[in-house]
């Protein structure tokens, strides 16, 4: 399994009239970026519910380094920061080039599919988390 490194080139609609990436489409960055993390790990973005559970955001948090603009190609990384009973830290790299522009974690929590109340993952799910996990982060966004 290889680390999750999402390619994506800015689109004129996310930018500001500054010409800038609005601040609110590096979530979005980091939401896309959270289904490629799921298809790696589980086979598919829907992998999740194929045992009756889903995460949800609880918290994010993003630190803009540097501005992306119109057409700029990036790169958004993804690797686990912590792995709770119920949560999951997810923290975001966005390079440009060799440059880190942005970065950022959301916490989910695992919920029961039809419920959405809290609910332990399967073991199956958690070691296949687990193996991701072990593969850490890479500061090279290549």
């Amino acid at each position: 399994m290889e680390p999750v490194r999402m390619p994506l080139r800015v689109r004129y609609h996310e930018c500001d009239p500054q010409g800038v990436v609005f601040n609110a489409n590096y979530l979005a960055y980091f939401d896309m970026a959270s289904f490629e993390f799921l298809a790696a790990v589980l086979g598919k973005s829907t992998g999740l519910n194929d045992h009756g559970v889903d995460f949800v955001v609880a918290e994010s948090n993003v630190r803009y380094l540097r501005a992306l603009r119109f057409e700029d190609e990036l790169v958004v990384g993804v690797r686990i920061a912590h792995l709770g009973t119920t949560s999951l830290v997810l923290e975001f790299e966005i390079w440009r080039g060799e440059e880190t522009v942005a970065i950022g974690t959301n916490r989910y929590v695992f919920v029961d599919e039809k419920t959405l109340t809290k609910k332990v993952p399967p073991e199956e799910i958690r070691a296949k988390l687990v193996a991701y996990q072990a593969l850490g982060a890479s500061p090279d966004p290549a």
